[in-house]
């Protein structure tokens, strides 16, 4: 159409000649364009452009009026006009289409042997990229100057995970991350960092007391610091406590926390209908307990007879303002026998803390206070044994916690918490059964950071069955792959994460001659490679970029960590120096009081002696003293004592003021 108005317009004026070859180009640009289009293959499309410049050339040669101006210059222009336009065309249109976008990756891919570049990891995981996302992940930076923000530390919404090179691969606190090893490979010395770059509050949980030792000191400097300890592991006092009733007067509190203390059903259909069952009793007797201000002891005692409970269970049931707890309740306590056994034998585990006096004394004293931990960025270490017997305790508080800051987090700006709430969950599998498939699809977004630990994936599985396993592995942003591991399905798959790579293979005749090239699809990281890795080093698997092997930093290793334990060392020294010296202050206050008590008597003599009188040592006349010889005695000498009084004696008998005074005192008795 373009060609055909241009054409018109030729022959209607001659002051139109200079404006009908563009339409004439623009036709013949966009009908060559579409040809192309429409052509498929790299020689099919050169040939269509080819004769469309071969046309436009030959039209406009033979075409153009002569008293056009510019007659001599302007084909030339209009000529390489469209060969560029078709060129620029064609070039976006094959780098903006899927088969660009792949062709590109499976480029960089070849170039890079399938890991992650340098390029990419500043693009995706490095400080600048967390940069650009401060103001989502930080909502307090968002009313700031961009200078400010820029002079903001990164730790403050993001932690540092694996050194590649020299590169650094971050993750924001929006991000869950999951680290998979065996014992012994660097897990707890990998999230003892988690704690200490932590910008806020931080919930802790392990089997031992590692965390504590490696980061209390430098936490204590942050915020006060909890324990946690129902098992009595280490022998460490819990500071707080925690009443699973508290809140459940409230019948959500009461659904959630029955929830929280029955483990999940992992991947047996038949297990998860008797665990929402027993959910389902359990919420009812919690709520009725809470109503009445009982404890748990009670709850317990009506799950083991629930005949003889029935009638006290429904009176306080009646209080509730959810008559559905009532009806829960009476289909517990009045069904079958059979049935009844089933629920009860599924809810007795979540209850049977209750026989270990160190876990029963932990769960008394009522609620905590969240909104207090948050707002003075405190950090609760929780542990708990692998036997499990406390693994409801530790989860239903857990659970607590992040659901009152998930609550608090919907109230503050941008729905997120700032800063954020950090969840480092050592060996979750065992000690803290929460709901983590579901946690890790939505706490993200409310700025709670979930850490998670664990030491398979069959252990994810086991825990969380093979679709909760395959929730967290999807959700988690970043999967450090530690080494250690001796499942060959487990490796199968991380080694499937990591992607293929192109391998390159001679072919050899007799001789030892290449004879020919060629390439096959390997992966990036074997399974026996990832099986092999050196300590302290993992494989990162980060959304967005390709695999990476990085090192990572144990907690221990950190100068924070390195200057608390020597403020410790100086702290001990210090005080076992002045312990010393107030034993020795004591010691030679008691040698002065023993010398004291030997000598006051030989000094309470001499006061007497000289105190008498016709002791004085000068003549009648007043002449001159008499020479004193004196000579050095010891004072501590009960024998040295008694000889320096008889000296003392004949040296006083001797003497003229003696003799005089012993005269005198006769004639007095004489008269």
């Amino acid at each position: 159409m373009l060609i055909t108005v241009g054409v018109a317009l030729s022959g209607v004026h001659a002051k139109l000649a200079v404006i009908w070859p563009w339409f004439v180009v623009a036709g013949v640009a966009m009908a060559t364009f579409r040809l192309v289009e429409l052509t498929r293959g790299n020689l099919a499309r050169a040939s269509v452009v080819a004769s469309g410049l071969v046309g436009l050339s030959v039209w406009f040669f033979g075409w153009v009026p002569a008293a056009t101006p510019g007659y001599d210059v302007w084909p030339w222009g209009l000529l390489g006009a469209p060969v560029l336009a078709i060129g620029v065309a064609v070039m976006l249109r094959g780098r903006g289409g899927s088969r660009g976008l792949i062709g590109r990756w499976s480029r960089r891919s070849r170039r890079n042997d399938g890991v992650a570049s340098r390029w990419q990891i500043w693009r995706v995981a490095s400080r600048f990229a967390m940069r650009r996302k401060a103001k989502s992940l930080k909502p307090s930076l968002r009313q700031v100057s961009w200078w400010r923000r820029w002079r903001t530390p990164v730790t403050e919404y993001a932690t540092r995970l694996a050194r590649v090179g020299w590169q650094w691969i971050w993750s924001p606190v929006e991000d869950v991350t999951l680290r998979v090893g065996g014992p012994r490979t660097g897990k707890t010395g990998e999230l003892g960092g988690r704690i200490l770059d932590a910008p806020g509050a931080v919930i802790a949980t392990s089997t031992r007391t590692d965390l504590i030792d490696l980061t209390a000191a430098v936490r204590r400097g942050r915020g006060p610091v909890y324990v946690f300890n129902p098992s009595g592991l280490g022998k460490l006092d819990s500071t707080i406590t925690f009443d699973p009733l508290a809140g459940c007067a409230s019948p959500v509190t009461a659904t959630h926390r029955a929830s929280d203390l029955l483990p999940a059903a992992g991947s047996d259909a038949e297990r998860e209908y008797w665990v929402s069952q027993a959910s389902r009793a359990l919420a009812a007797l919690l709520h009725a307990a809470a109503l009445g201000e009982l404890s748990m002891r009670d709850v317990l005692g009506w799950v083991a007879d629930p005949e003889s409970s029935t009638d006290e269970v429904l009176r306080l049931l009646r209080r509730s303002p959810e008559p559905a707890f009532e009806q829960d309740a009476r289909q517990f306590l009045t069904t079958n026998e059979r049935t009844r056994s089933s629920i009860t034998t599924t809810v007795m585990p979540a209850l049977g803390w209750l026989t270990d006096p160190t876990a029963s004394a932990a769960a008394e004293g009522g609620s905590f206070d969240v909104a207090q931990l948050l707002a003075e960025h405190g950090t609760v270490y929780m542990l708990g044994a692998e036997e499990g017997h406390t693994a409801p305790l530790v989860a239903a508080l857990t659970a607590h916690i992040a659901r009152e800051a998930r609550r608090i987090a919907s109230e503050q700006a941008g729905g997120r918490l700032d800063p954020a709430l950090t969840l480092v969950l050592d060996e979750a599998a065992l000690i803290c059964p929460i709901p983590l498939d579901k946690w890790t699809a939505d706490m993200g977004g409310r700025n709670v950071t979930i850490h998670i630990g664990a030491q398979s994936r069959a252990q994810l599985i086991q825990r969380w069955g093979t679709t909760g396993a395959g929730s967290i592995m999807t959700n988690s942003a970043t999967v450090l792959i530690l080494g250690g591991s001796r499942d060959p399905d487990d490796l199968n798959a991380y080694s499937m994460l990591t992607a293929d790579r192109d391998e390159q293979i001679d072919t050899e005749d007799a001789d030892g001659n290449v004879t020919g090239r060629s390439l096959r699809k390997v992966p990036v990281l074997s399974p026996g490679q990832i099986s092999q890795l050196p300590a302290m080093h993992a494989v990162v698997i980060r959304r967005g970029m390709p695999a990476a092997v990085g090192k990572l930093q144990m907690a221990w290793k950190r100068r924070d960590v390195k200057a608390a334990a020597r403020a410790e060392r100086n702290a001990a020294r210090i005080e076992r120096w002045l312990q010393r010296r107030d034993e020795w202050a004591i010691r030679v206050a008691a040698f002065v009081d023993a010398l004291a008590d030997k000598v006051e008597p030989w000094l309470a003599r001499m006061q007497e002696r000289t105190a008498k009188p016709g002791t004085d040592t000068t003549t009648e006349d007043g002449g001159a003293w008499r020479p004193v010889h004196a000579t050095a005695t010891r004072l501590d000498d009960e024998e040295s004592l008694a000889r320096l009084d008889a000296e003392l004696d004949a040296e006083f008998s001797t003497t003229p003021g003696s003799e005089h005074t012993a005269d005198d005192e006769s004639e007095g008795e004489g008269r």
